[in-house]
């Protein structure tokens, strides 16, 4: 009767299970990491690239001063993370709740109350010549709005991330079979 040493055999299905364990953190990772470039790089990119529709031309006074679309506190791009990441199978999302139009695009509409407020003094053009307008209040009142949002995808199945994925998974086994 022969002896045969098992302690390879054993030794590689240790390695395996340790990789198998895990591997869905790492996937995940990998997953937010793609979704967060997204916003570096301004577009999507599945087979093809698909830039974000750029901003609408913005008024003198806006108040969002950031070049980037989508960031402005950075809130929305921090919100990615992992939701559920087992044997079974791995969730990213985003808990910011304005994010998920942002991915998808929409139209927001809806009836809103508007406070009172006071009109500072200003010019305008009427008629071809300027008049000012002294300051006055405005009272409150609802305000109708109906505005689209252009789908400026972050979060979804694409055949880069899931080539990122394939290789990671066989960079992980093909390493713990060594």
């Amino acid at each position: 009767m022969a002896i045969v040493d098992i302690s390879d055999f054993t030794r590689k299905l240790d390695a395996l299970s340790k990789a198998y364990a895990i591997l869905p953190n790492e996937i995940a990772a990998t997953a937010v990491n793609f979704s967060k470039e997204r916003f570096r790089d301004q577009a999507w990119i599945d087979r093809k690239t698909e830039p974000w529709k750029p901003r609408a031309k913005r008024r003198k006074g806006s108040p969002n001063k950031s070049q980037t679309l989508l960031v402005n506190t950075g809130r929305g791009k921090r919100g990615i993370r992992k939701i559920l990441a087992n044997q079974d199978k791995v969730i990213i999302g985003n808990d910011v709740p304005y994010m998920q139009i942002h991915n998808d695009g929409g139209i927001i509409e809806g009836t809103f109350n508007v406070r009172p407020y006071t009109k500072k003094e200003h010019t305008r053009n009427r008629k071809g010549r300027k008049e000012v307008v002294k300051s006055h209040k405005v009272g409150g009142h609802q305000r109708h709005v109906k505005t689209r949002i252009p789908s400026r995808r972050f979060i979804g199945s694409s055949y880069i991330l899931e080539r990122r994925l394939y290789s990671l998974i066989a960079d992980r086994f093909t390493n713990a079979l060594k």
